[in-house]
Formats: C-alpha cells, structure tokens, sequence
C-alpha cells in the first residue's frame, strides 16, 4: 500500500468514525472548522521543517508528487485523520464523564468505580 492509499485510508476512516461510529459530528461544527487553520499551519511548520531539511524523506514512487512546503499532500491528509480521530475520542470519553472533573492524582471517577475503588463524592 502506498502512503497516499494509506493517507486516503486513514481519512475515510476517521470521517466515519466521526459520523457513523461515534457520531460526534465534529465535522460538522463551526467550532471544527475554525480552530482546524491552527493545527495545518503547525502541521506545515513541523512537516516543513522536517522534509525541508532532509531529516524525513519519502520515497517517489510512495506518493504522488504534490508537496507543499516541502512536504507530501499526503502527510496533510494524514495529520488531519489524527488530528479528527483524537478529537472524536476526547468528546466521545468526555460525554461519558471520563475525567469530567479531573484533580491530580485522584484520576477518572468512572475509572476508579469501575476498578471497585471507593469513590469520595466532592461537595
């Protein structure tokens, strides 16, 4: 598998668990969209940086050419798969009250329950 089979793989993938499996819908928020332009231009940073200078290379007949900022087209579409994929788990975990109200040392509610540990109800 190429890496922008595997690029365009992991898009899909993370557009149906938003949608389908979790269906947390972020895509569908303003919120999304409007925060997204921040990661890309950290991804272009980092991926600039990184594929400009030589430290990553991708081999020609692994992708299909297009680069941007000395990166692959593809490297974007796959930060953005993870980028989705992260967030759907952070709201996904959160509306089930894992780590709702977090305190050090203390760790999730739910999770303490659930390993049997008595659980001190807060004020």
């Amino acid at each position: 598998m190429s890496y922008t089979a595997a690029a365009l793989l992991g898009v899909l993938v993370a557009v149906l668990v938003d949608v389908a499996v979790l269906r947390v819908r972020l895509l569908g928020r303003v919120a999304f969209w409007a925060t997204y332009p921040i990661v890309f231009g950290f991804q272009l940073l980092s991926n600039g940086i990184l594929t400009g200078r030589g430290i990553v290379n991708y081999a020609p007949d692994a992708i299909i050419g297009w680069r941007l900022v000395h990166a692959p087209v593809e490297d974007l579409l796959f930060g953005f798969a993870l980028v989705l994929l992260t967030l759907d788990l952070w709201v996904w975990w959160g509306r089930r009250g894992v780590q709702r109200t977090p305190r050090a040392g203390e760790g999730s509610r739910l999770l303490n329950r659930a390993a049997g540990r008595r659980v001190r109800e807060r004020p």
